[in-house]
């Protein structure tokens, strides 16, 4: 016996879930600060509607015609969205600061071509990308989320309808039915599992995310029969938009989600589909399905579309971290506003040329509004790499040899690298992915790069990122020491055999087994590591016992960690100027150097302490010699790096010969 089939109707109830959704999102990002879990709200809703419309289609016609299906979605997506995406590109250009261009750049591409979510996810488990800051853009990744279902859930149905058709003989409601609950189990089940070992990941997942689509078919093919009566659904309807409503306070949805966490905003949605089935007097549908709600539901789309970038650029314009309830007001009824426009005006005329009768127009008309976002974008992106070729003159930008080789840098000229540039001007072994390992990456690489042919010295460079950004003064040393620079790095690792209290993930601590292993069989003539960590003022323990362990192997040179900043300095020097960004010593420095305040450091250890490069007198600059010391708050900027060889120099030579 075949599933019945819905009663097909308009559900007015679903444009008021989509409002209060949007409306949530708006004032949890704007006033709160934190995520509603309203995204997940608007995945249901697809999964419903969607689920709905290709199931009759191919219940009337046996097919589902691909090409006008994704045209008619475009019709309906492109307009609002590439509109969104031009207008965010052109006052990005005008009022986000420098630093942050690339950032922009990058996921303009990743939104326009609806692959956002994962360049989110790369970003969140990339160690050297985590200093990413919000950007005009992040909010694309739910779009491009719910642009890969529409994209791949035709397929589900399809395969669905020929399974029942050709091999089980079965109605298609059914076979549907079972597919669905397999994608709902296996996709939760996963979701569950990521969201435990890698919640900045699972967030953005498309996997993880799929059993919210599938929920909202399982719902749309089970709607019939779950009925109740009207005063039951009185009570499961407003408890349902209650739940909705309440998410974003009860869970830390931004920390929990997707896992089973997102359960619960879902369950809100299905309880209000199911109320709306058998509506009582005073159940909720009477007001989710009212005409103001109904009007903003149609525009809710745009709204979310625009709210967040008008609040990014808020913050970047007014220069604050937070938004007055007037600002926020503000946001709001600009959101509202341009959204009503670009509906009326752009979404709305495209929609009403005909995908079956009109598909050349609409696909230029589409296109139309898509070349101009790329244009620009692809002349702002050409731009920004003609800035990273610039060379910078030795006299006028000594950076460190300012200090070491007592040179006087040139006046009134802007640090160098610009904001622009510095973020992505890393080591130069950063090139090449066998020459590190990312955070969650168990394999160990090593890489020789310098004197490689006929080295006088073998030095090993090992560690995370805070050990990779001394690699540009090695590079400068590797010919006239002649070194051979043997790269062992992880990001977000350190050469120890202590996690730091779960700091360090287990394949961390895989690897410096790894590591040992690998020096104890081919000794260095060094090993270059870091002593402490930022402005601690003690050696820590774990980078003793791996020291230890080397002793009568090799030596070890340790040199001390630079300061961290506060903020982001580029981008502060860029907005403020130096004076305004520079740090008291006291804040970020110890004044005790750490292993003089620490016991049972093993003979076969070199310090280093090149903090005068950091910090002068009572102040830590984020510029030295006209040069960015930092490309963030704690990373050594390639540039300065390289300015640095001559005093990294000197105290490598007493090393390397025993003094």
């Amino acid at each position: 016996m075949d599933l019945r089939a819905p009663e097909k109707k308009f559900r007015p109830e679903l444009e008021g879930v989509r409002t209060v959704a949007a409306f949530l999102v708006a004032i949890y990002h704007i006033w709160i600060g934190s995520v509603s879990g309203g995204v997940d709200v608007f995945f249901i809703v697809s999964g419903y509607l969607i689920t709905t419309s290709l199931l009759t289609k191919v219940e009337r016609e046996g097919r589902i015609h691909l090409v006008e299906y994704w045209l008619g979605l475009a019709r309906r997506l492109f307009p609002v969205a590439f509109t969104v995406l031009l207008f965010t590109v052109g006052l990005s250009i005008m009022i986000m600061p420098q630093a942050q261009w690339k950032q922009i750049i990058t996921e303009v591409f990743s939104s326009a071509l609806y692959v956002q979510n994962w360049q989110l996810a790369v970003s969140a488990v990339d160690y050297l990308a985590q200093n990413n800051q919000a950007s005009p853009l992040q909010h694309y990744w739910a779009l491009s989320l719910q642009g890969q279902f529409y994209l791949t859930w035709p397929f589900v149905i399809l395969f669905s309808f020929l399974v029942a058709e050709k091999v089980l003989k079965t109605p298609i409601r059914k076979t549907l039915l079972a597919v669905l609950i397999t994608l709902f189990t296996l996709s939760i089940g996963y979701s569950v599992y990521k969201t435990a070992v890698n919640q900045p990941w699972a967030y953005f997942d498309t996997l993880a995310r799929v059993w919210e689509f599938s929920l909202g078919g399982i719902l749309a093919l089970l709607i019939p029969y779950l009925t109740f009566r009207k005063s039951v659904n009185m009570v499961i309807g407003w408890l349902g938009l209650a739940v909705i409503c309440l998410t974003g306070i009860l869970l830390p949805v931004s920390t929990v989600f997707p896992g089973y966490a997102a359960l619960l905003p879902t369950t809100g949605v299905i309880l209000i589909i199911i109320a709306a089935e058998n509506p009582a007097r005073f159940g909720v549908d009477r007001l989710l399905g009212s005409k103001p709600f109904m009007f903003f539901g149609g525009i809710s789309y745009g709204f979310y579309l625009w709210h967040w970038p008008l609040l990014v650029f808020y913050y970047s314009y007014f220069d604050v971290n937070t938004v007055s309830l007037l600002g926020g007001v503000a946001i709001i009824l600009s959101a509202f506003l341009l959204s009503f426009l670009s509906v009326k005006i752009l979404e709305t005329p495209v929609r009403k040329i005909s995908v079956k009768q009109s598909k050349k127009r609409l696909a230029t008309v589409l296109l139309g509004l898509i070349l101009p976002l790329l244009c620009l974008n692809t002349v702002w992106a050409l731009y920004v790499k003609d800035q990273n070729q610039q060379q910078y003159d030795l006299k006028e930008y000594p950076g460190a040899r300012a200090i070491s080789d007592n040179m006087e840098p040139a006046p009134d000229k802007k640090p160098v690298p610009s904001a622009l540039t510095v973020k992505e001007d890393l080591p130069a072994f950063y090139d090449n992915p066998e020459c590190f390992s990312n955070m969650e990456d168990d394999k160990v690489t090593v890489c020789s790069r310098g004197e490689t042919d006929d080295p006088e010295y073998t030095v090993a460079l090992i560690g995370g990122s805070h050990s990779g950004h001394w690699y540009p003064a090695l590079e400068e040393l590797s010919k006239k020491m002649k070194l051979q620079i043997d790269i062992y790095n992880k990001d977000a690792c350190r050469f120890s055999d202590d996690d730091f209290e779960g700091l360090l993930n287990e394949s961390c601590m895989d690897w410096n087994e790894e590591v040992l292993k690998m020096l104890k069989s081919d000794p260095p003539d060094l090993v270059f590591t870091t002593a402490n960590v930022g402005e601690g003022d003690t050696v820590p323990e774990g980078y003793i016992h791996q020291w230890e362990k080397l002793d009568g192997i090799t030596n070890i040179f340790a040199v001390r960690d630079n300061p961290f900043m506060e903020g982001d300095p580029p981008q502060c020097v860029e907005e403020k100027g130096i004076e305004e960004c520079s740090v008291p010593r006291d804040q970020v420095l110890s004044d005790t150097v750490p292993w003089e305040n620490t016991e049972g450091i093993p003979d076969n250890v070199t310090f280093a302490d090149l903090s005068e490069y950091f910090c002068q007198n009572d102040t830590c600059p984020p510029v030295v010699g006209n040069v960015l010391v930092y490309r963030d708050y704690h990373h050594i900027s390639t540039l300065y790096a390289r300015t640095l060889a001559g005093a990294v120099g000197e105290e490598l030579k007493n090393a390397l010969s025993g003094e």
